[in-house]
């Protein structure tokens, strides 16, 4: 069995025999390739050479494809255009085109999705992957050169950092549930509502028990009502009535200013801590991830 490379004289000469199949003249390939008439017709020659059969007929003014060519050009046309768009997306990786952000499902959704028309209208020419985890990856040894982390500035080693958001958390409920069971008068009378629990797994954040501290109300808050494991579902939670929640302004804002959420008390817990952009110290994330970097830092909860 012949080899692909003794069967072609060279991987050129498939694009050479493209574009004289597409156009139906050597002379407009040449024209579309930068080549001469005679260096087409010598690479087309070449080729039915090596294959054995005749790819054209050769007219005076034009060149038409025979049947054996036709269906060649069908075969070529469906490998090039792979071949295509192969390397653009690799060419488009290696110049930063795609770019990558790991953040947390809850991040993803409620301060991410919103804004995400207005990062394609900046950024036209980036196109963004938003990866999402249960915990915060590596992001040196996963190649993500963006991620969103929760903390205080210096708590990654090894990572550059900027502050996105500060941390501030409020009490939430849906409509429903108010009309339902009423608004507590009282920071301490809401410890008498049902309260739904975030018990994140993996990532350390605040709970019920640190916002009431942050009030002057102190002692365990009982658990009751439900417990939940993803912030998501906490706020899918919250919009069914279920209960009230911690929510963080950053992420609930929007839903609130739409009236899809409701703040039950005035008070805030601002823990000095804050929700920053993070990329890898010292390593070169690429020109576009810089770009959406910034676009990102150019963001607040009170912002577009």
């Amino acid at each position: 069995m012949q080899t692909l490379r003794q069967l072609l004289p060279s991987a050129g000469s498939l694009i050479v025999f493209e574009s004289a199949g597409r156009l139906g003249s050597f002379t407009a390939a040449g024209r579309e390739l930068g080549m001469t008439q005679a260096a087409v017709s010598y690479a087309i020659r070449s080729l039915e050479d090596r294959l054995g059969v005749r790819l054209f007929v050769r007219g005076h003014r034009r060149v038409d494809l025979t049947e054996a060519g036709n269906r060649f050009l069908a075969d070529v046309t469906l490998g090039l255009s792979h071949i295509r768009k192969s390397a653009q997306e690799v060419s488009a990786r290696g110049q930063g085109g795609h770019v990558t952000l790991s953040a947390s499902t809850a991040f993803a959704a409620f301060w991410m999705m919103p804004r995400i028309g207005q990062l394609r209208e900046a950024l036209p020419g980036v196109d963004l992957r938003i990866q999402t985890a249960d915990r915060d990856i590596d992001l040196v040894s996963e190649n993500v050169p963006l991620g969103i982390r929760g903390g205080a500035s210096g708590d990654w080693p090894g990572y550059e950092s900027a502050l996105l958001e500060p941390e501030e958390v409020c009490a939430v409920a849906s409509p429903v549930y108010v009309e339902r069971h009423g608004a507590p008068a009282t920071v301490a009378e809401l410890t008498r509502h049902r309260l739904i629990h975030l018990e994140e797994p993996y990532r350390p954040a605040a709970d019920w028990n640190d916002w009431f501290f942050s009030a002057g109300v102190n002692g365990k808050v009982a658990i009751r009502g439900l417990t939940i494991n993803d912030y998501t579902l906490v706020i899918q939670a919250v919009l069914e009535g279920q209960g009230i929640a911690l929510g963080w302004r950053h992420l609930t804002a929007r839903m609130v200013e739409a009236g899809v959420l409701v703040q039950i008390t005035d008070h805030w817990m601002r823990s000095g801590k804050g929700f920053h952009v993070v990329w890898p110290a010292g390593a070169r994330i690429g020109r576009n991830a810089e770009r959406v970097r910034d676009w990102l830092l150019g963001q607040t909860t009170n912002g577009a």
